[in-house]
C-alpha cells in the first residue's frame, strides 16, 4: 500500500454545500431578475439534481415540470445559456458573500496532500468561473495554483456520468487510474469516476445521502477533522478500516487497497 500520486476532486457538493445554499440560490435569483415565477425549493432541486449541467437541468425542468412532457416555447429554449450566465453571475457574487463554506476535513486534506507531495486535481461538471469563485473566497486566490489541473465543463463538454472529464484530468496529469483517487457526492459522479477506472472516495450530503453508492471504495458522511470523526457508511473497503482511522488523511490514503 502506498500513497497516490494525486487525488482529483468533484466541486459541487463535494467540496462544499454549493448545490443547496450557492447554486440553487443563484438560479432562483436568476429566474426572478427575469421576471419568471420558477421557484425551486431544497426538495424540488434535489430531484432535479440527477440531471448534470445547470442548462441541461433548466430544459429538464421545463420539459418535465413546466409543460409536463409538452413541447417547450423556442424562445424560452433559447433563452436558457443567458439565463445561465445570469445565474453563474449571481453564484460569484454569493461566494464572494461568504455564503458557503468548505465541508469538513476539505482545507485539511487539501493541505495536508500538498505538504505529502500529492498532487491535486479537480474533475468538475460546472463552469471554470465557478470553480475559482468557490475557491478563492473560501482558500484565498493563491489556492488556485494548488491544483495542477482544474478539468470543468469549459474544457469537456460531456457531462457526468460520462468518465471524459476524469479520462481528461488523467490525461493531463500523466497518471494512470491506479495512481490516482477521486473524491465525489452523487450517483452519477461515482458512474463517471468508476468508468474512468478510479478508485473512490464518496462524501455524501444531505442531497445524496440517500443514494447507490455500492460500486465506491469507502462511502462517509465527510472527510473528517481531529475533533469530528466521519462515519463509515459503506463502500467496498468499508469492513477493514481500522477503528484508529477517523478522518480521510495520508495514512488512510496510504492504507487504501490498491485494487478494492
Amino acid at each position: 500500500m502506498t500513497l497516490p500520486k494525486a487525488l482529483i476532486f468533484d466541486v459541487d457538493g463535494t467540496l462544499a454545500d454549493t448545490e443547496r445554499d450557492g447554486h440553487r440560490i443563484a438560479f432562483n435569483r436568476a429566474f426572478a431578475a427575469a421576471g419568471l415565477d420558477w421557484d425551486w425549493d431544497e426538495a424540488l432541486y434535489g430531484r432535479l439534481l440527477s440531471v448534470t449541467g445547470g442548462k441541461e437541468r433548466m430544459h429538464h425542468y421545463l420539459r418535465d415540470y413546466v409543460y409536463r412532457g409538452g413541447a417547450v416555447p423556442a424562445d424560452l429554449a433559447a433563452g436558457i445559456p443567458a439565463l445561465h450566465a445570469a445565474k453563474n453571475r449571481y453564484y460569484a457574487e454569493l461566494m464572494q458573500e461568504g455564503a458557503v463554506a468548505l465541508r469538513p476535513g476539505v482545507e485539511r486534506l487539501l493541505r495536508e496532500a500538498r505538504a505529502a507531495g500529492i498532487r491535486l486535481a479537480i474533475a468538475t461538471t460546472t463552469t471554470g468561473e465557478n470553480i475559482s469563485a468557490l475557491l478563492i473566497s473560501t482558500l484565498g486566490p493563491e489556492s488556485m495554483e494548488w491544483f495542477e489541473v482544474l478539468a470543468s465543463a469549459d474544457e469537456v463538454p460531456d457531462k457526468k456520468p460520462s468518465p471524459a472529464v476524469y479520462l481528461y484530468a488523467m490525461e493531463m496529469l500523466d497518471l494512470d487510474a491506479a495512481d490516482c483517487i477521486a473524491f465525489e457526492d452523487s450517483e452519477n459522479g461515482l458512474i463517471a469516476a468508476r468508468r474512468a477506472g478510479l478508485r473512490t472516495i464518496v462524501t455524501v450530503n444531505d442531497y445524496t445521502r440517500e443514494g447507490e453508492f455500492g460500486d465506491a471504495t469507502l462511502v462517509v458522511d465527510h472527510l473528517g477533522e481531529p475533533d469530528l470523526p466521519f462515519t463509515v457508511l459503506g463502500g467496498r473497503v468499508a469492513a477493514r478500516v481500522p477503528a484508529t482511522m477517523t478522518r480521510v488523511d495520508s495514512a488512510l490514503l496510504e492504507w487504501l487497497p490498491a485494487d478494492d
